[in-house]
């Protein structure tokens, strides 16, 4: 691993020569990589999930067409956000008695950028947990529910709303796939020992860099630090056999991960 830089490294040098791997999908990545580079990081982007279209895009329009049916609407990601605002709206105006919940801030922020900010969003913690504990998400009986999320997912939400009542369907807006990415650099940087760190923000994430570096990488995969963006995906590390530091940031935003590197890897 790289040496520290000593204490005496400027804030805006803080990673002044660490290696840091990225694995958010491309798209999402910017603004993050931009940060650790503007702390002098050396940063490797490796995406371990490729965003793709839904896999039955009529039940996406379906539901955007019955949009005025629901009374709330449910964001898990910001990826979900991206693929049905823009359509929804190019439809016409949102229906203005559906509320607009979203899971966690990075979605919050999201559903602001497109023009609708959130009326639900947790207040500490960035899950479907948190998310339940909103007042509005406590009296729902006879509430209609529509969340829009990726394929698969945790059933927790949906779950727990229709055990208070509510009426619920969930809709896939979008696939999450595994890249066409060539692993052998990466593998072979890990084998050198010159990674500092890799950043993971999804349990998903962490299974899909195992399967695409296990090969390549094997044992010092297991033995480099991981920053990731929830307790859960710790706890999948361990169970994957992670042997190496791992950090977990208060939550998976950029600011927040970034914190976390730099409590990693920092000088």
């Amino acid at each position: 691993m790289a040496q520290a830089t000593g204490s005496g490294a400027s804030p805006a040098a803080v990673l002044a020569g660490r290696h840091v791997v990225v694995t958010r999908p491309e798209a999402q990545a910017g603004t993050f990589c931009a940060m650790l580079e503007q702390a002098g990081a050396r940063v490797t982007r490796f995406p371990v999930i490729e965003i793709r279209g839904p896999g039955d895009p009529s039940r996406l329009r379906a539901a955007l067409q019955g949009l005025a049916g629901f009374d709330i609407a449910v964001f898990v990601s910001a990826n979900a956000v991206r693929r049905v605002i823009p359509e929804a709206l190019a439809r016409g105006p949102w229906p203005p008695g559906l509320r607009v919940a979203a899971i966690g801030a990075s979605t919050a922020r999201e559903l602001a950028t497109q023009g609708l900010p959130p009326d639900i969003v947790p207040e500490d913690r960035f899950d479907s947990e948190a998310l339940l504990e909103a007042d509005a998400l406590r009296a729902v009986a006879g509430v209609r529910v529509v969340i829009f999320r990726g394929d698969g997912g945790r059933e927790h939400l949906a779950q727990t709303l229709r055990s208070r009542g509510a009426e619920v369907i969930h809709v896939e807006a979008y696939r999450r796939t595994l890249p066409e990415v060539d692993p052998r650099p990466l593998g072979n940087a890990l084998g050198a020992g010159t990674v500092d760190a890799i950043t993971v923000t999804s349990g998903e994430g962490l299974q899909n860099l195992v399967t695409m570096l296990g090969s390549t990488a094997g044992d010092a995969l297991m033995h480099t630090p991981l920053v990731v963006g929830a307790g859960r995906v710790a706890d999948r590390a361990r169970a994957l056999g992670f042997q190496g530091a791992i950090v977990t940031s208060e939550d998976p935003t950029d600011a927040a991960m970034f914190q976390a590197v730099v409590g990693c890897v920092g000088s």
